[in-house]
């Protein structure tokens, strides 16, 4: 007979606490039962003196609010119009059972028989403990297995503010109770129907047999190829950015000016907020609902970070990945998926078509991260130093709540969550913290992958956020990148082959067993203003300079001298478009030699590089026009997303021992 988890939680207060709480929850859903249509009954303000020292501080009370069907506002508690008004019944009539119960003389330490009868339809959530680590993180003194099955006891100190403490509550309790939405079977179901499921395993098989094949000590599983195949798909087939929305009327430009109210069936679907994207050519406002459902997502397929991260996690759980919702208090979110044969969790920025990046935030984007917590079914983590390699400066932007308190109401409320777990799988979830932690203080350093700026949204979006690269600030990305080496197959063979395939977004490296190098920016040498546009509605790919810069450069370096090598021949195939005004401008560079090349896409041969044993291939764009979209006139590498065999780019080098 399931039971509610928040309600068994507040039954483990004394009898006084437990009857003063009741009284007040009880009035607080009787007002919304008595006062249907009045909104003034349906909102709880956060600061308010009631809430904040006889509700927020008391185990169970706030997850009751939760189960209610209460969600979180920018300062209140609001009970929408679109919530489930025999939920709100049932756990009213839940604790009034035990209320009735202790004030007849009892006060078991569970819900009443009468009370458990309420609630057979209620689903049970599950989790287990989870110490927050500190800036050198360690585990929390008693064991997560022992916290989870004890009472949890007042704080010991507050924070530094009654204020933030119980917004950061809230904000855990919201996250926590929002991605039981992805456990719910008809919402998986739907995701279920929208992924190509069979086309992705198909593509992740096949190139977890090429990874075998290339490397038999390779330990990545399915899993992990599975994830890249789901990332690729949602960000190139399925979603779509919104910066601001085309006109409905002209189709034309429009500017996000202020909010619209939102109506039934926004709130319905969690929109708390509407934008108003206003043409000043129309003067028609079109409306922009920022749903926070993401049965409704997998609808209108478009969104910010926000929509993007709440969908994609959803269709993770839909087809059996273990996922995690990622909030970061510096406004953004992305996933985790559970690796099991790697036994860690990976980074996944579906916005970024990102894995395996944890510090691109910090590093690459420039973020200031405070706080970075996840949350799944079973647990909340804080999981901030996954997310950087500076800790002492995190620490001393964590200052909204203490370290003591935050540990304690993390490990509240996974006490909370769990208690419906079997021992097995709260001593699975314990061994994986502790490797987490163990992840947690080991040094890191940046992978080339981190070092870039963000892609997603204008660039005027992400100079508003500090996420630029530092190229789009006229700076080189990255001071030195990677270089082409022959491998001892490459050696024996006396051949360098590699492909880049614009539509997969990946290298073959086609004379090391078409070794397959994942992401345009893996394989070059250096990049200043580059970077990957997907048109969804055209279903084309290329790269181009990023907004806003008059130029742009991306070079890939070869180098044979360490291995003993020497060219005998090159043959080059690049292609590229231009549009207007646009310019790409290619050059060979070796020692102090420039040549000249066509991108047209035709395989052109070099023979001036002969006894050479290095060499760049360098693409310059510019344009002379100052329109917007200028940055789009030049471009590499254009092709359609439905082409997956032929080559954007091709280098094909015979080599011969060094005399």
């Amino acid at each position: 007979m399931a039971v509610s988890p928040a309600v068994t939680t507040l039954c483990e207060n004394s009898n006084e606490v437990f009857l003063d709480v009741a009284k007040l929850l009880l009035t607080y859903a009787d007002n919304i039962l008595r006062n249907p249509n009045e909104d003034k009954y349906r909102s709880i303000r956060i600061g308010n003196p009631t809430f904040s020292t006889k509700l927020l501080p008391i185990k169970g009370a706030v997850e009751c609010l939760f189960e209610m069907g209460f969600e979180e506002a920018e300062t209140h508690l609001v009970f929408p119009k679109s919530a489930s008004v025999e939920q709100l019944k049932l756990i009213r009539e839940s604790i009034a059972a035990e209320r009735d119960q202790r004030l007849q003389g009892g006060q078991p330490v569970q819900p009443t028989a009468q009370a458990a009868a309420a609630l057979t339809s209620t689903p049970t959530p599950t989790p287990t403990p989870t110490p927050t680590p500190t800036p050198t993180p360690t585990p929390a003194p008693e064991s997560s297995a022992a916290a989870s099955s004890q009472p949890v006891t007042p704080p010991p100190s507050q924070p530094p503010s009654l204020e933030s403490s119980m917004s950061f509550f809230v904000t855990l309790q919201s996250n926590f109770q929002h991605v039981m939405l992805y456990e719910n079977p008809e919402m998986q179901e739907k995701a279920r129907s929208c992924i190509p499921h069979q086309e992705l395993s198909s593509a992740a098989e096949r190139k977890l047999k090429e990874a075998k094949e290339a490397d038999p000590e390779c330990k990545l599983g399915m899993e992990e190829f599975l994830v890249l195949e789901l990332l690729r798909w949602f960000k190139q087939d399925f979603f779509s950015w919104v910066n601001s929305l085309p006109c409905s009327r002209c189709n034309g430009p429009t500017q996000n000016a202020s909010s619209l109210s939102p109506t039934a069936e926004d709130i319905r679907w969690g929109a708390q907020r509407v934008e108003n994207h206003y043409c000043q050519s129309c003067q028609l406002s079109t409306r922009f609902p920022r749903y926070n459902n993401p049965e409704k997502l997998l609808e209108t397929r478009r969104g910010r970070c926000g929509e993007w991260a709440n969908c994609f996690t959803l269709c993770c759980r839909a087809i059996g990945l273990e996922a995690r919702y990622i909030w970061d208090s510096t406004d953004h979110v992305w996933t985790e998926i559970y690796s099991v044969s790697q036994r860690r969790w990976l980074h996944c920025d579906s916005c970024e078509n990102g894995c395996d990046k944890p510090l691109l935030y910090e590093v690459g984007w420039g973020k200031k991260l405070a706080y970075v917590l996840a949350f799944s079914k079973d647990q909340v983590v804080d999981v901030t130093w996954r997310y950087s390699c500076k800790h002492p400066e995190v620490l001393s932007r964590r200052t909204r709540v203490q370290e003591a308190w935050l540990l304690h109401t993390i490990n509240g409320l996974n006490a909370s969550r769990q208690q419906s777990l079997s021992p097995d799988r709260k001593k699975e979830l314990t061994e994986r913290l502790l490797v987490e932690l163990v992840e947690f203080i080991s040094p890191k350093k940046p992978k080339p992958g981190e070092l870039g700026g963000r892609d997603s949204g204008s660039l005027a979006w992400r100079i508003a956020r500090g996420e630029t690269r530092k190229a789009d600030a006229g700076t080189s990305t990255q001071a030195a990148g990677y270089v082409f080496t022959p491998t001892e197959k490459e050696k024996s063979d006396r051949l360098l082959h590699v492909r880049y395939i614009a539509s997969k977004d990946q290298y073959c490296r086609v004379s090391n067993d078409s070794e397959v190098i994942q992401s345009w920016d893996q394989c070059v040498w250096r990049k200043e203003s580059i970077f990957r546009k997907v048109e969804q509605d055209w279903k084309m790919v290329y790269l181009a300079r990023t907004e806003g810069s008059s130029t742009g450069s991306i070079s890939w370096k070869f180098d044979f001298a360490p291995t003993g090598m020497r060219i005998k021949s090159v043959s080059i195939m690049a292609s590229s478009q231009t549009f207007h005004s646009g310019k790409v401008c290619w050059h060979l560079q070796t020692g102090q030699t420039t040549k000249e090349f066509s991108g047209d896409g035709t395989m052109q041969s070099f023979q001036s590089l002969s006894g050479s044993s290095e060499f760049i291939i360098v693409a310059a764009l510019s344009d002379g026009g100052e329109e917007e979209s200028s940055w789009q006139h030049s471009q590499l590498f254009r092709q359609s997303l439905n082409e997956t065999e032929e080559s954007s780019f091709e280098i094909l080098i015979h080599l011969e021992e060094d005399a």
